[in-house]
């Protein structure tokens, strides 16, 4: 073989060899992973009859699972309704076919069925934390319905599980749509200018700005300040090691593989929720200037500094990559 067209094979060899290089779909500016299928069909749950009460579409069903609902902030028109299903010994299910119904608190004016999908929060292990792999109760996957309101005030909220051929129903969860008191911008809202912490604001020591094991430095090298309306940025409020719902650490982890899946385009800020990572010492001064009462929230802002994505609560892999694509 002529020594030149060697050279070229083997040229072309070595390129193949870097591009396939660590493990598929994670690098640079790589797709996002496409919405899952929903969880069943519409046409196989009930549909309401016009003038049939929640506890009549019930009927004799049998009470199974419980029904967590995710997220607290709900607004008129549709909404991201994010859950999870236990079963009575609190442990998460996953795989089952999912529907939602709502209704006022005395049970009239039932809607849906809403069909739910299931989103998995498994990140590939260089960036699964401590935090997370050692909380056998950390979440593990969320469902997701997307859900309109009509009008503002208490709503009552049903899951229709089918599990095993065998369909079972939840207990209420009364949820309240529309906020009396100042909340969090949401899309198409300009983003609040904070000043967050830093590696060099805290003079190096991560461990006094993230409760993530290990920390994760890289989202804490640039002050969201310096950023907002400069590239698009993705803003998130969590606390790992001190979350109530155990559902910080997998976002936040979720966060870290979706930094190095974007690129350098794209900027990432973690903000820890507690003063000095204490629960006793209230909130950091961040989350009341973006009006957050709870935890965790993730926001995905554009380069001119518009909130584009807003997430409360647990967000799957795809969820976050597929809204960082939006803005990059």
């Amino acid at each position: 073989m002529p020594v030149r067209l060697l050279t070229s094979l083997l040229a072309v060899f070595a390129l193949l060899a870097i591009a396939g290089c660590g493990s598929g779909g994670d690098s640079e500016g790589a797709a996002p992973p496409t919405t899952p299928p929903p969880s069943g069909k519409a046409e196989d749950f009930p549909t309401p009859a016009a003038g049939e009460t929640l506890a009549e579409l019930q009927g004799d069903l049998p009470q199974g699972p419980i029904l967590q609902p995710s997220v607290s902030l709900l607004e008129k028109g549709e909404n991201r309704v994010a859950f999870a299903i236990y079963d009575l010994a609190r442990s998460q299910l996953s795989g089952a076919e999912v529907v939602l119904y709502t209704a006022r608190p005395d049970g009239t004016g039932v809607r849906g069925p809403y069909v739910a999908r299931s989103e998995s929060l498994k990140v590939e292990s260089a960036f699964a934390s401590r935090t997370t792999l050692d909380d056998p109760d950390s979440a593990k996957s969320v469902y997701i319905a997307d859900v309109p309101f009509k009008r503002n005030g208490s709503v009552s909220v049903i899951a229709l599980v089918r599990l095993d051929r065998r369909l079972m129903r939840t207990d209420p969860a009364v949820m309240t749509v529309g906020s009396k008191g100042a909340t969090p911008p949401g899309p198409g809202e300009r983003a609040i200018a904070i000043d967050t912490d830093t590696l060099a604001s805290a003079g190096g020591d991560e461990r006094s700005i993230d409760t993530r094991l290990p920390p994760a430095p890289e989202l804490h090298r640039v002050n969201f300040r310096d950023v907002l309306g400069k590239k698009p940025v993705v803003l998130q409020f969590a606390t790992p090691q001190l979350c109530q719902s155990r559902v910080c650490g997998p976002v936040v982890d979720v966060a870290l593989q979706a930094k190095a899946r974007a690129g350098s385009g794209v900027a990432f800020v973690h903000q820890e929720v507690f003063r000095e990572n204490k629960v006793e010492k209230g909130v950091r001064p961040q989350l009341a200037a973006w009006k957050l009462a709870t935890e965790p929230w993730t926001f995905v802002i554009d380069r001119r500094g518009v909130v584009r994505s807003r997430f409360e609560g647990p967000m799957s892999p795809g969820e976050l990559e597929r809204a960082v694509a939006a803005v990059r």
